[in-house]
């Protein structure tokens, strides 16, 4: 009811005898904190974006370009963040408009990766989209998850088999629906990637959805060997290894002592991704999976026509954080004209420029039910792990409750853009 002032009352107790946050909860300052903690590879794999980076830095200034215009004389004594999606969330109410992005490769953040990450979200209420590339298999992940709402998010392989192995060990996990990135068929033109000469899927990170997986393993078991020398794994890759090792054995254990690292990487990098897909293409989908689908990555409000056309329970309105295409629309632009053609249909989502509750608070007020956090939380867990991620999901949710509350707004739902003046 209250949890603004309940969050910010800790952190001002704490001050009191001496304790000031670890991890800062001003954006930029995380940043900058996240940036020194983290080795030149992992930084460029997290916060770095395609080209100039004009479509990162378009994301961001997208939310300064809106002003919040607060009323006064409003009851809001107790505020009210939860939200209903309906199928997608299996019919539970979500605490609070909030789930945590699919990220892959966390290992380059921090040793314990999904494994902290799935424990800040249980304890915080905030539901995690687990990643086709995650550096842990998802059934590893899900004791850290409790009872925490989770999705899958799905990059659609060249292998179909391997599609529908995923899915159906996605249905095995309870996650609740499946999130089909869409503007990721290719790798765009990553230029602080590119100046490392740096991919960690060509180094086995972020493969252990498919190393794990029956399927994919069969398809590395028949390929034949390889002349290729195995590239050496970074000394981050090689710590998060061991330290997976000493805190999680089993399962992960397993995966790497029977595969075939080199022939593993070269299976993954062929059965990837796909670029002969169309919107025709989800009736195939459906057939694999009873769980409703969102597609994430939309931009243009005819996409959005034809994924309602298409029968999609969801939508995520999303440019990947500027990853993928330089000098493209910011994704708050392209957020009230897909919202507007959605018109409530399905629940609309929205990634990309988020760094705070307030604009949190900006991205419902135009049109999103529940808004997905990415950068802010590997920053977090690069520094503290899973205390880093709880403090960033904290601060986040403490402030878009306040700034509800300073702006003379009761409920996420009444959040409308009459809010903003921009």
């Amino acid at each position: 009811m209250n949890l603004g002032r309940e969050i910010q009352g800790r952190i001002y107790q704490a001050g009191v005898f001496g304790r000031r946050p670890a991890v800062p909860t001003e954006p930029v300052a995380l940043e900058v904190a996240a940036h020194r903690a983290m080795s030149p590879q992992a930084w460029s794999y997290v916060a770095g974006g395609a080209g100039q980076q004009r479509t990162v830095a378009a994301n961001v200034a997208a939310f300064a370009r809106r002003r919040i215009v607060p009323r006064m004389f409003v009851d809001v004594a107790e505020r009210d963040l939860g939200v209903d999606l309906g199928r997608i969330a299996g019919g539970r109410r979500w605490p609070v408009p909030l789930a945590l992005a699919p990220i892959g490769v966390l290992e380059m953040a921090h040793p314990q990766a999904e494994h902290a990450v799935a424990r800040a979200a249980a304890a915080t209420g905030v539901p995690m989209v687990l990643s086709t590339q995650a550096s842990v298999p998802m059934e590893q992940v899900v004791p850290s998850l409790g009872s925490t709402p989770r999705w899958f998010q799905l990059y659609w392989s060249r292998d179909e088999d391997v599609v529908a192995s995923f899915l159906t060990r996605a249905e095995a996990i309870g996650a609740e629906a499946i999130v089909v990135t869409l503007d990721t068929h290719l790798l765009g033109w990553r230029t602080h990637d590119l100046d490392l000469a740096y991919l960690p899927f060509a180094r086995a990170e972020g493969i252990a959805q498919y190393t794990s997986d029956p399927v994919f393993r069969r398809l590395v078991d028949k390929r034949p060997p390889s002349s290729e020398p195995t590239p050496r794994p970074t000394l981050a890759a090689v710590r998060a290894l061991v330290s997976m090792a000493r805190h999680y054995p089993g399962p992960l254990l397993a995966n790497l002592r029977s595969s075939r690292p080199r022939a593993a990487v070269e299976t993954f990098l062929d059965v990837f991704s796909r670029s002969d897909l169309t919107w025709d293409d989800l009736a195939r989908l459906r057939e694999m999976t009873s769980l409703p689908i969102l597609v994430k990555g939309l931009q243009h409000r005819d996409d959005a026509r034809l994924a309602l056309e298409h029968g999609v329970d969801g939508i995520v309105v999303s440019n990947h954080g500027g990853r993928q295409v330089d000098n493209a629309v910011a994704s708050l632009d392209a957020l009230p004209g897909i919202a507007e053609e959605v018109a409530g249909r399905v629940p609309v989502l929205f990634d990309s420029g988020v760094r705070s509750g307030a604009d949190v608070a900006v991205a419902l007020a135009l049109g999103a039910d529940a808004v997905l956090i990415g950068r802010p939380y590997v920053y977090g867990l690069a520094l503290a792990g899973e205390a880093g991620v709880r403090t960033v999901l904290e601060s986040i949710i403490a402030e878009l409750d306040l700034t509800l509350a300073l702006s003379g707004v009761a409920r996420v739902q009444d959040l409308t853009a009459d809010l903003l003046d921009g």
